[in-house]
């Protein structure tokens, strides 16, 4: 098992991770930091994915960066609470009692492992005069318990959370799902539970608010959206760290976040690889998942990182055109810079101020992307696209219809590729899109726009 598992023997029987490279910077932005982009890819080997090449940095596991990206810059007051947490991940790697409970946890609440689905209509939907094409599989990361991805990382934490004494949870939430998860999760495990959510967003996905609600979650409106949302619950947290534990939804922040989710999450790619062994005796070909900030990308493409034969693809909101300046496509056109405690891929102007992200999937309407995601960028080992709403509107109802699969509004900007990525690929391909999450928040929303 690599290095990085060490935190989650749950996951030996799929590891076979990767990660990479140095000591985190500390340091103290206001907003945004903004990166020369000259200078950074001057330093950067890249490469197209079929050159891939692991080097040294990929293979070896050490603290908190990927490349240039990552790190911890945060205030000296936050210091001492990441290096606890950093700390406390170590000591449950040995704790077999906590790795037996979240694994039963996984198995017996969450519902793991979720089916390998091979998606039969829509394959057929994409078959050329000839009749050939990809055979396509869907991950379905919707069964899980509360509909999304978003559980498996949200018990994990809340689990670290009680064992580090902090009987609070703070969250931040977009589409609501992960507000979801953490309430449930803390629900379970008698935390207290705090959601900052976008008034933006609240008013599109009012189930969700009533659902958190239901759990028992104090769910707290913050104008604006999930980056607006995120900036006050980190306030929160940092005005009380000694009672309270910031539950980060996605693979960005400061070390030892994006690592953390990212591992918890993992265990996505881990069942597709063993699921994929035991249905056609191989590896997927290609794996597509839509990215917002990251999380659900990274547990499907993280197990295959080393496989340079499997192409991953990251499929970004490109809303109402990559011209419009309306969009959430930051790997596809933004620039490199330092925000929420990390430094990454950023939609900011020239004087490195956030810009507002949009989609009409609102769990994608974040400035940035996680560290990982950005060094794989940079090194050329995944690939990134963007697809606008409408796009990702017409692949909501094209699953629905072939499948009588109502995918997440966010997932369905992953399918929405595939209108593109299918033609080109070889007959009898195997391509897998993550399903991340279900659909019935944005049932409203896509019903009313589909038929006027």
């Amino acid at each position: 098992m690599s290095a990085q598992y060490a935190d989650f023997p749950h996951l030996q029987s799929f590891a076979r991770g990767t990660t990479t490279a140095s000591q985190p910077s500390l340091a103290k932005p206001a907003m945004s930091i903004r990166v020369n982009k000259s200078s950074l890819e001057a330093n950067l080997t890249a490469s197209s994915p079929k050159e891939f090449q692991l080097d040294n940095n990929l293979k070896k596991s050490t603290e908190g960066k990927f490349g240039k990206h990552g790190g911890k810059y945060v205030p000296e007051t936050l210091i001492s609470c990441l290096s606890e947490l950093e700390a406390q991940l170590k000591t449950i790697a040995t704790d077999t009692q906590f790795q037996r409970e979240l694994a039963d946890t996984l198995r017996d609440y969450v519902g793991r492992e979720t089916p390998l689905y091979f998606a039969e209509r829509l394959t057929k939907h994409y078959r050329n005069a000839e009749g050939e094409g990809p055979l396509i599989y869907l991950k379905r990361e919707d069964l899980n318990h509360e509909g999304a991805h978003k559980i498996n990382n949200a018990i994990g934490q809340a689990m670290v959370a009680r064992e580090m004494g902090r009987r609070r949870v703070v969250a931040a939430t977009g589409a609501g799902q992960h507000g979801v998860a953490t309430a449930a999760a803390c629900a379970r495990l008698s935390l207290q539970c705090v959601v900052y959510m976008g008034n933006l967003d609240m008013d599109k996905q009012p189930s969700n608010v009533l659902h958190m609600k239901l759990l028992g979650a104090e769910v707290k409106s913050v104008e604006g959206n999930l980056k607006d949302a995120t900036s006050e619950s980190i306030r929160d947290w940092v005005g009380n760290l000694e009672t309270s534990f910031y539950l980060s939804g996605t693979v960005a922040g400061p070390h030892p976040c994006p690592t953390m989710v990212r591992n918890f999450q993992s265990v996505i790619g881990k069942e597709t690889r063993k699921q994929a062994l035991e249905k056609w005796g191989g590896k997927p070909d290609v794996l597509v998942a839509c990215v917002g900030s990251g999380s659900n990308a990274m547990g499907l493409f993280h197990e295959f990182v080393e496989d340079e034969e499997v192409r991953l693809i990251g499929v970004e909101a490109g809303g109402l055109g990559l011209d419009t300046g309306r969009h959430s496509a930051t790997l596809s056109t933004g620039d490199v810079g330092v925000y929420h405690g990390t430094m990454s891929y950023l939609l900011q102007d020239q004087e490195g101020q956030i810009l507002n992200p949009h989609s009409i999937g609102v769990g994608l309407e974040y400035p940035g992307a996680g560290p990982e995601l950005s060094f794989l960028k940079d090194i050329g080992r995944a690939e990134f696209y963007a697809v606008t709403d409408r796009e990702a509107l017409e692949a909501y109802r094209r699953l629905s219809l072939l499948e009588g699969i109502i995918p997440a509004l966010e997932t369905s900007h992953a399918l929405a590729y595939l209108e593109k990525l299918c033609p080109t690929l070889s007959h009898g391909s195997r391509l897998v899109v993550n399903c991340s999450g279900r659909g019935d928040k944005d049932a409203v929303t896509c019903f009313n726009i589909l038929h006027k």
